[in-house]
Formats: structure tokens, sequence, C-alpha cells
């Protein structure tokens, strides 16, 4: 079986004028580390022979796309969150994907309306709380966040971060403004530290004691209990999916875009239309400890054991368009100060 290729190729300058392009291969810039969708990618392999050449691109994406223009020798990108992919998008370097396999699989709150970019899995911002410090039922809703009984006890990353933007640009959706404002500023009084870190940082400042819940992805707790190093933080926490009042639990996306350039259109849309059948809906959700985008499709045993929860039904598309305000709010309230 020929093996899925990781090549600094592709992240070479480009020179007189070409980009390297190999016949039939796709070509796949990927904000994902490697060894994450190794598995994908040679079970592709495996099933359609046709090889796939993977540039680990963590940052600036957008920026190489649009210098490379129609030179670029990447078939897609695959990155996290909906900030992420509507970036790509209005930098005006990505075509529609037109396809009845995925408009018959991504459920519609998950994919662009125009087909510019479709979700792959799905993870949900939860609630990590300590199993000795917080009592079951104690926190059920985003709403609850700003009471003061959790004043000096919530710990968080920077508000700025994509994810918290995102989980703010859902609470505007369900509030308005004045509301939201006041629920970041009630929720920065009951933080007991500034943001900072990354999500495993609060799961161990759980563990360590410096605060009794924290605001997460879900897949961070199936990374920490596989290693043993963050094992024991992970162990000290169960996972809480809270809901708007009004809604569901926030959710998320890993997704994928088509390039403008895309050298190999026809071999880059067989790949996608791979990524939403259920044996790669289950590798890839499998490997990131994610939710298969596709109904049906069961999520691996351990992210299943997390227990059910209801996501929100609100558009990613409407989240996006709700990002600058949400910004600005995180902006006025100083909540990083």
């Amino acid at each position: 079986m020929p093996a899925t290729r990781f090549t600094p190729l592709l992240l070479a300058p480009l020179a007189l004028g070409a980009a390297p392009v190999l016949a039939d291969d796709v070509n796949l810039y990927s904000y994902r580390q490697p060894e994450l969708i190794a598995p994908l990618v040679e079970a592709f392999t495996k099933e359609t022979g046709i090889d796939v050449n993977v540039a680990f691109l963590d940052q600036g994406m957008v920026e190489r796309l649009k210098a490379e223009g129609a030179r670029s020798p990447a078939d897609l990108v695959l990155t996290v969150d909906i900030a992420r992919l509507s970036a790509i998008v209005e930098a005006g370097v990505t075509q529609p994907i037109e396809s009845t396999v995925l408009r018959e699989k991504v459920p519609e709150a998950f994919h662009d309306p125009k087909g510019h970019w479709w979700g792959l899995t799905t993870r949900a911002r939860i609630v990590y709380a300590s199993k000795e410090r917080v009592a079951d039922g104690e926190v059920t809703t985003y709403e609850d966040l700003a009471n003061p009984k959790w004043q000096g006890r919530i710990c968080t990353r920077s508000g700025t971060h994509p994810y918290n933007i995102a989980l703010t640009a859902a609470y505007l959706y369900h509030h308005d403004e004045a509301e939201t404002k006041d629920w970041l500023t009630a929720l920065k009084s009951n933080l007991a530290r500034k943001p900072q870190g990354n999500d495993r940082a609060q799961v161990k400042a759980i563990w360590a004691g410096e605060c009794d819940i924290a605001i997460g992805n879900t897949y961070y707790l199936g990374e920490m209990l596989a290693d043993p190093t963050e094992r024991e933080w992970a162990e000290t926490v169960r996972p809480i999916f809270p809901t708007f009042k009004d809604g569901g639990a926030h959710v998320n996306i890993s997704g994928i875009a088509m390039t403008k350039a895309a050298p190999h259109k026809e071999n880059a849309l067989k790949f996608v239309e791979f990524l939403v059948s259920p044996e790669a809906q289950q590798i890839y959700a499998s490997a990131n400890y994610e939710y298969p985008i596709v109904p049906g499709v069961e999520p691996a045993p351990l992210v299943k054991s997390w227990g059910d929860f209801t996501p929100d039904d609100v558009n990613l598309i409407d989240l996006a368009k709700l990002r600058p305000d949400a910004l600005r709010l995180m902006e006025e309230v100083d909540f990083d100060g």
C-alpha cells in the first residue's frame, strides 16, 4: 500500500513560476497535525490507490494561499473552527464543492450554503468540573457561569481565542448585546485567575486546586486521558454539557474546503466524499476524540461514555457573522485584563 506522504515539498518556496504538482495525488494543507489524520488518508489510499500529500500548516495558511494564488499546489484545506473556515472563504481562495453525497450526509447547520466549506466532525465547548468540589446539577447552562456562587472558582483560556469567541457569538445569538456583555462581565468577575494557557491548562488548574470548574473543548479530555503525564489531571474532572436556556450545547467543527487553484479537483472531490463515509467518519472522529458529523455514525466508546447531549441547532454561518460583535464585547469588558 502506498504510504501517506507528509512532505516538505509542498512547503518549499515557489520558484520559476511553477508549483510542485504530482500527477494524480491529492495535496492537502492541514491545520491538524499529520498523525491525527494519517489513519484517514491511509484508508483512502488503500481504497482508491490515490496518494494524499499532507503539508502541516498551523499558522499563516490564509496568507500562504493568497501568496500562491493560481499556482498553489494545494487542492484542499483542512482546519478547525468556524472562524478559520470563514477566514479562508473570505480571503477568496476557495471554490464551492458541489456534491450530492455531501448535501445528503452533512447537516445543513454544518456546511456553507454555497458549498465553500463542509464540516467533518463536531466538538462541544463544555464545562469541566472537579469531581470532589462540584456537585451534580450545580452547572446546567452557560448562563449559570455568571452566578456569583462561582466567584474565584472558574478558569479559562484567553477570551479572544477563537474557541471562546465562538462561544460568545453563540451566547449573543441567544441573547441581546446588553445581556451578553453582562454575562461576560459576570464571568470575568468569577475567574480564579487571569485567562491563560490552553484548555488542558485549565483542567490542570482544577487538579491543582486553583479553580473548581473550567471551560474547554470535549476532545481535550480524550487527549489527556491518553497522555501518561496528563492522565491524572483528567481523572480529577468530569465533563458537563451545559446548554443555553433556550437552546442546546454549543458545538463547533473541523472542516474542509477546496482551493480555487485545486490542480486535482476530481480526486480531491473523491477524498472529500470519502471523508463522510461511515468508515472515514469513525476513523477521523476516533483519532481526534470528536463526534462524527454524519447522523447515525457512532462516536468512539470513550467519547460515548461521556454521555448524550443536545447540540445547539444554530447554523454556524450565523455564528460566523456574529464573531466581530462577540470580539468587540470581549474587548469592551477587558476580559483578559
